[in-house]
């Protein structure tokens, strides 16, 4: 008979990591690291901590049990800042309508302890399935995913993954990619009591502004994808000028390029050093790409015939969920580097989007416990014994 999760112990966990603030800036993974190091250990698992860069962490279970597929689940330990407007403290559980709520109760704390309780039952249960299992738990996914870029540079060998992430419970299957470029447009300075002796970089600026915008409209936002919708092209920031009285010299524009799957991101980011190509043409304007922002990376898809979206799905419906995808995130996540590893990926957790990064964040209850058994389900389905 297969074991039941410990509901008890699933809220007293759940409350325990979201005590260790891992608020990203900075991250500070460590102890929330080791916190899950410990309860692993405990569990039987072999774990090593790897520190990337100064207390920036990664957690790597693993239980090697005959032969078989390699299957990781995988979550980050980072949140965003908890910011304002909370009913009650941020940093301290709280459980109200079936609802428990702190910063990180879904957005990935949640997920992250149904995960080591899904590894706890897998264990205790080795006769049921047969490989090896991982719970790789990362730093940064909310800023520029490096933990999970740094772990995949190790090229581990990785065969099926399930992505933690709010889905109220659903497989996700997909999701957008983003490039942040930063375009200098060059005016030429002058005092602004004589404006025409210069070269104004805003005014520049504007010119190509029109440009992006019909770009986007005519071009990026026709590529579209069934589950992630349309690609874009936006401007999100915008600065210039030195001094109050100095024609500006340059002014920065931050671009924000969400690719779906199927696009190519060097070929993405020659579509846009040619609109500046023909900014030039047509207006003699100067401008130049002068930085890339981190993002968490490119977009991805996992076939939908493929073994674990199938039996992604199965675990859901076997759990009351009705209509359990696929779908795909507009955002990104770490799914991307997973699949780089050539591995078949889904994403699914406990709690939804909607009410991650807000004030009173929080995951139902009955969710966060499902999901440790549709996690079981799913890692026992690619490790049939």
């Amino acid at each position: 008979m297969s074991q039941m999760p410990d509901t008890a112990r699933m809220k007293r966990e759940l409350a325990e990591i979201i005590s260790i603030r891992t608020e990203n800036p900075p991250g500070r993974e460590a102890d929330a690291a080791v916190y899950v190091q410990n309860l692993l250990v405990a569990a039987g698992f072999e774990v090593s901590l790897t520190e990337y860069k100064p207390g920036r962490f990664n957690v790597e279970a693993r239980l090697e049990n005959g032969l078989g597929p390699v299957f990781a689940f995988n979550t980050h330990m980072d949140t965003v800042p908890a910011g304002e407007g909370w009913s009650s403290d941020p940093f301290q559980l709280r459980e109200a309508d079936g609802n428990l709520f702190g910063r990180g109760a879904c957005d990935c704390k949640g997920p992250l302890i149904a995960m080591v309780e899904a590894l706890r039952m897998l264990a205790s249960e080795r006769q049921s399935w047969s490989g090896t299992l991982l719970g790789v738990f990362v730093g940064d996914e909310e800023i520029a995913s490096e933990g999970a870029k740094f772990y995949a540079a190790g090229k581990p060998k990785i065969d099926f993954a399930v992505v933690g992430e709010p889905t109220s419970n659903t497989t996700f299957s997909a999701h957008k990619g983003s490039l942040r470029p930063v375009v200098r447009v060059y005016g030429v300075s002058a005092h602004s009591g004589t404006p025409h002796l210069g070269e104004n970089a805003i005014y520049r600026a504007a010119q190509l502004l029109g440009m992006i915008e019909t770009h986007h409209d005519k071009v990026v936002r026709l590529r579209a994808h069934p589950l992630v919708g349309e690609a874009s092209l936006t401007v999100t920031r915008i600065w210039g000028g030195h001094a109050d009285n100095v024609l500006p010299g340059a002014c920065d524009l931050l671009l924000d390029r969400r690719m779906v799957p199927g696009e190519d991101e060097e070929a993405v980011k020659k579509e846009i050093a040619d609109l500046l190509l023909a900014a030039n043409r047509r207006f003699g304007l100067r401008a130049e790409i002068v930085d890339y922002r981190a993002t968490t990376g490119s977009a991805t898809e996992t076939a939908g015939d493929a073994t674990i979206v199938q039996a992604s799905l199965a675990a859901c419906r076997a759990h009351g969920i009705s209509t359990p995808g696929p779908f795909g995130f507009q955002g990104g996540c770490d799914l991307v580097h997973f699949r780089e590893l050539g591995a078949q990926g889904t994403v699914i957790g406990p709690g939804t989007l909607s009410v991650a990064h807000k004030p009173d964040e929080f995951v139902p209850v009955d969710e966060f416990v499902t999901a440790a058994l549709i996690y079981r389900d799913v890692a026992k389905s690619m490790l049939s014994a």
